[in-house]
């Protein structure tokens, strides 16, 4: 199992969940199953929007897990059937998903604001207590 955090120095929203968009895109390309949970619908939502319009060459396909759920890139706010080869991780939570050990690679993305710092490091903790080695990625403004 591999873990990545993806720090970001400001505390935006919006720089987070493109970076979200181009992971979400990288995994895709790499023919890996995608699972973007959040518990805030809301923000899935803005991701969901964000997806087609990030970058003007790109397509990912998505759709919610809830719906027929056979694209390759999946948004939810509930736990998979059947578990991705990626999770990317937006929530807000302290504690990672409950069904993180079913997952080959986790991708954390944390951006500068003070309260998902805190829910970063404390996850990252957790990741290491369950023996793992989590990876950072520092990622600058762009």
């Amino acid at each position: 199992m591999r873990v990545d955090f993806y720090v970001l120095a400001e505390a935006s929203a919006a720089a987070r969940l493109k970076v979200a968009c181009r992971l979400a895109e990288k995994a895709y390309l790499a023919s890996q199953s995608v699972l973007v949970w959040h518990t805030d619908r809301s923000e899935l939502e803005t991701l969901d929007q964000l997806l087609w319009t990030f970058a003007d060459t790109s397509f990912v396909p998505h759709e919610w897990l809830a719906e027929a759920a056979e694209a390759p890139v999946l948004l939810g706010t509930a736990p998979p059937n059947s578990p991705p080869e990626v999770l990317i991780n937006l929530d807000l939570s302290s504690e990672p998903p409950s069904f993180f050990a079913r997952i080959p690679r986790i991708v954390e993305i944390i951006d500068g604001e003070p309260s998902r710092r805190d829910a970063g490091r404390t996850r990252f903790k957790t990741y290491r207590r369950s023996g793992l080695s989590p990876d950072t990625h520092t990622l600058q403004a762009s």
